[in-house]
């Protein structure tokens, strides 16, 4: 547990999402929490108001004034890491960006931590030199990964020799009147690290990253067991896109649009439908409980008609015999790459600081009785990429008719939610009550440490003697 003298402290606290977890794991605040993005403090003080908040840059923040004497308890790193993802491609690097981790160090010498954490994307691992490939260009150099990542380790740990060729840019991140030769003697930290996924520990995501947990305190560095887990696993099932998306929302048609959808967004709608509907061995069924407000007809493009999907399609099938019945599936389109999406019975893919780039297709079926024309079934894609705009499907062991297709992208409160922020946190206006553009509400979320993974490896390295205790009893 955390002493009642000891204080928790956020760099890069962005939104909040480490803040968050910290809080659900021990009941109480982080004492302090930084970041240089007055938008992310705001969001990061309305939802965590007895925090104190430092909106500056993490170098402009001195750890001894900071703490005032006080001892910390924590203190939790998340550096930038787009200067590190495979994303970047091979788009230059900010070398300066890069070297942020080293803030870690200065806060493990300055007021030494008993508990420091640290996340970042897997690729934190091959941290080494840049070189300069034109002038002020930087990429990381090949033959030299992770030799900065072992400098950094060996600071934190046992000692880095003297000679060792990352000094040169740990003393211009951290400044002349650091005190290095705490760093030649090693800071005596117990350091182990791993690769967690988000969607483990019952968040719907399956967003995977590196965490690092380093001790001075003489006690054992813990990992969390996984709580949820595929079929059969024995654990709680995986939360879903399904588990997140407002099903209340409309999707607005692929059709008729007076800005027609992207070539290649139109395929990946195709390619989707194709997979995770025609071709799905179960296709992902809209619940029933759900509200789906409304069906589009676009057989008639003159006199295009709008209907509730709770009601019977009497004109658009009028010669159907028999009776009527309505069916939406549903799957998720990423805009990313080759990447086409996934099912909406699966976790969400990782969201990143954009945001805009994970959606919801909905295809609208109804029941086919074999008295109007459909296409074949291997002809799927003609009711996507040609002006027809019927398909046939077989679903559950019954054939529908597929009317329309609809999709959006999802909204700030449900990528929120599929990072597993908690349902009443504050996203949609800032602290003075100002309405945000959900191009600020997602710029939170993407780069947001999902709090149920913070909560999980907290509680597991703090909350120790409480579960004890909790055993004992």
């Amino acid at each position: 547990m955390i002493n009642k003298n000891e204080i928790i402290v956020d760099n890069f606290a962005g939104g909040g999402g480490a803040s968050t977890g910290i809080e659900m794991a021990l009941g109480r605040s982080v004492d302090i929490a930084i970041n240089h993005d007055p938008d992310a403090i705001d969001m990061h003080r309305l939802n965590h108001p007895d925090t104190k908040h430092y909106c500056e840059s993490v170098w402009d923040v001195d750890p001894v004034e900071a703490c005032a004497g006080r001892p910390v308890g924590l203190a939790w790193f998340s550096p930038d890491c787009k200067h590190f993802s495979k994303a970047k491609g091979n788009r230059p690097v900010d070398k300066n960006i890069r070297g942020l981790a080293w803030v870690a160090v200065r806060w493990a010498a300055l007021v030494k931590p008993r508990m420091l954490m640290l996340e970042n994307v897997e690729e934190f691992l091959t941290w080494g030199p840049v070189v300069e490939v034109s002038p002020g260009k930087f990429k990381p150099c090949p033959a030299r990964k992770g030799e900065t990542f072992e400098a950094f380790i060996k600071a934190l740990s046992t000692g880095l020799d003297v000679n060792h060729p990352a000094w040169e840019e740990i003393k211009t991140a951290l400044g002349d009147s650091f005190p290095y030769e705490q760093l030649v003697k090693g800071l005596g930290y117990n350091i182990e690290w791993n690769v967690l996924r988000a969607c483990d520990y019952g968040a719907p995501t399956i967003r995977k990253r590196f965490f690092l947990v380093a001790r001075n305190d003489s006690e054992e560095i813990q990992w969390p067991m996984p709580t949820h887990g595929e079929q059969g696993s024995g654990l709680l099932p995986y939360k879903t896109a399904a588990d997140i998306i407002d099903w209340s929302i409309p999707v607005k048609s692929i059709f008729g649009r007076k800005r027609p959808l992207a070539k290649n967004t139109m395929k990946r709608i195709a390619k989707g439908l194709e997979k995770f509907v025609f071709n799905a061995e179960k296709a992902f069924v809209v619940p029933d409980q759900c509200s789906i407000p409304f069906i589009t007809e676009h057989a008639n493009a003159s006199s295009q008609r709008n209907m509730p999907i709770d009601e019977p399609l009497r004109t658009i099938c009028a010669s159907v015999k028999g009776g009527h019945f309505a069916l939406v599936t549903s799957h998720i389109i990423k805009m990313r790459g080759t990447n086409i999406g996934h099912g909406t019975n699966e976790p969400v893919h990782t969201i990143s600081a954009g945001g805009f780039h994970i959606g919801e297709v909905r295809a609208f079926l109804i029941q086919y009785y074999g008295t109007s024309t459909g296409h074949e079934l291997d002809r799927p894609l003609g009711t996507v990429t040609t002006k027809d705009r019927f398909g046939l499907v077989t679903i559950k062991g019954e054939q529908y008719q597929i009317v329309d297709i609809g999709m959006r992208m999802l909204e700030p409160h449900e990528l929120f939610a599929a990072q597993s922020f908690p349902d009443d946190y504050l996203i949609a206006h800032d602290s003075s009550g100002k309405k945000l553009s959900k191009q600020k509400q997602v710029a939170r979320c993407g780069n947001a440490v999902p709090p149920l993974v913070a909560k999980a490896l907290v509680e597991a390295n703090l909350n120790m003697n409480l579960v004890a205790e909790q055993v004992a009893a």
